[in-house]
Order: C-alpha cells, then structure tokens, then sequence
C-alpha cells in the first residue's frame, strides 16, 4: 500500500503570506479595554486534574475588571479537586460527557460560550498573567480580518532560559514549514493559549487528540487565509516539561494532523 499520497493544491496559502506579530511593546491595554466595550469576550480553560494550578490562573483572568463576560472551566474527567477550585474562584463549570482529550474539552468550552471572541488557556501554567488575554484579544479587536490568534513565549528547560517546547521545535513547526507556506512562521502552534472568533472556531471542526492546536491553525488558514492569523509575544511561559517518553505520542498526533490535511493516507491509529 502506499501511503504518501500528498493534495498539490495548496492555492489558499502562499510563501508571501505571513501571520501578523504583535511585540510586546506593542500592547496597549488601554486601547483594547475601549475597543472591547462593544465586544464580549468568553474565556474557556480545559483542565484534567489540575487543582494545584488552576486557581491562579483563574484568578489572573478576572483581575482586569470589565474585561471577560464569561469564564468557563471545562473539567475532563478530573479525579482530584479541579471542578471545587474552579468553582470557588468564580468559574462556571463544564463536566466533560464522553470521551476524554483536549479537543474535545475545548469544543465543549466553544459549545457553552456566548461571546463573540473566546480565549482559551491551560490550567497548568505556572505563571499566567492579567496581561494574557489583553494581549490575545488585541489583534481581533484592532483588525477585522484576523480571526485566531495564537501566543508565543520562551519556554524554560532545566533552569535554561530556552529549550522546552521540543516536540514544537521537533515535529510541528518542521512539518508546517515543509508543508504549509507561511504557517511555519507561527512560533508556538501548539500553543494553549488562543483567541479566535466565535463564528470562525464554530465553521471548523476541532480534532480530538493533542493534534487539535496545529490543526486548528491549519484549518483557520485554509478557510480564511494565512493573513486572518496573528500571534502576540507573552514573555516566559513556565510549565511542566514532560518526559521524553510522553512526548512521542503527542507528536503522532501532531504529525499525523498536519499529513492528514495534505491529503496523506495513514495507516490506521493502533
């Protein structure tokens, strides 16, 4: 059987075509709270067992008043105290039916929200800010033809400024270079931390494993173009750096997202 059986039809993307960057000393908080005024903004956290993390981070997303009208904490089947810590610190709670994983976590999240813009976060990071969904929303806010925006950072390793990120630096980012135009300058897609309009997130359908972040830029470009994505430097994201021997499958689900939308035949998942 062959297995390598690639779309050459790639007319919704060209080498030209880039996402656009906002620098860190291009936010301004002031400007996004008087653009927001018209606009409502949900954001969603997935979380699986994160009790220990997850208070802080709802708690930076309340802090700039007048900014979310609606938080929602989607917990995945958790064993541990997620679903009391969320509910304390002021989110409604999604208990995920069926099926466990992240993409099925964030359509739930996309299912109960209201707002026009919907910001997803991690529950595990370890130092999220009030400045995260500021900075997220404020390309959507500022340009009507960006439709998802995507964080980026410098992930510490092992007490290095850099290094964490590697199946990023190993497997997504590569594959959306040698693949997909312009989407290779997206420096973190499988970042957690998104923003993206209701109705465009509502016209795709998210994937269920840990492939649903590239797929969901992948997606976004070929409905909308590489020019409706944006990213926004958010400084240092701290977070667990898993082991070697969990990052394999992660990176299957990556790989086999990114060859599954160029057409590639598979072999079927074991």
């Amino acid at each position: 059987m062959t297995f390598w059986s690639p779309s050459t039809n790639l007319s919704w993307v060209t080498s030209a075509d880039a996402p656009w960057t906002l620098a860190r000393d291009q936010f301004d908080l002031a400007q996004v709270m008087a653009l927001k005024a018209a606009t409502s903004v949900t954001v969603v956290v997935p979380a699986q067992n994160e009790a220990a993390t997850i208070g802080p981070v709802l708690d930076a997303v309340q802090s700039v008043d007048g900014l979310v009208d609606q938080l929602i904490v989607v917990n995945d089947h958790s064993n541990d105290d997620t679903a009391t810590v969320a509910g304390h610190h002021g989110a409604r709670l999604v208990n995920l039916i069926g099926p466990s994983g992240k993409g099925e976590a964030m359509t739930a999240g996309l299912s109960a929200a209201t707002s026009e813009i919907v910001v997803f976060l991690d529950a595990d990071v370890l130092n999220t800010t009030p400045d995260f969904v500021p900075r997220l929303i404020q390309p959507l806010l500022e340009r009507s033809e960006i439709q998802l925006v995507k964080g980026y950072y410098d992930r510490p390793f092992h007490g290095m400024p850099t290094g964490g990120g590697r199946v990023t630096e190993l497997a997504a980012r590569p594959i959306l270079s040698l693949l997909y135009p312009g989407l290779g300058e997206i420096r973190q897609p499988l970042a957690g931390e998104t923003a993206g309009r209701r109705d465009a997130l509502a016209a795709i359908t998210l994937e269920s494993t840990y492939g649903v972040e590239i797929a969901l830029l992948i997606d976004i470009a070929r409905k909308f173009g590489v020019r409706s994505l944006a990213q926004v430097d958010l400084g240092i994201r701290r977070h667990r750096n898993r082991p070697l021997e969990e990052l394999r499958p992660m990176a299957v689900d990556v790989l086999r997202a990114a060859l599954h939308r160029r057409d590639v035949e598979l072999p079927p998942q074991i």
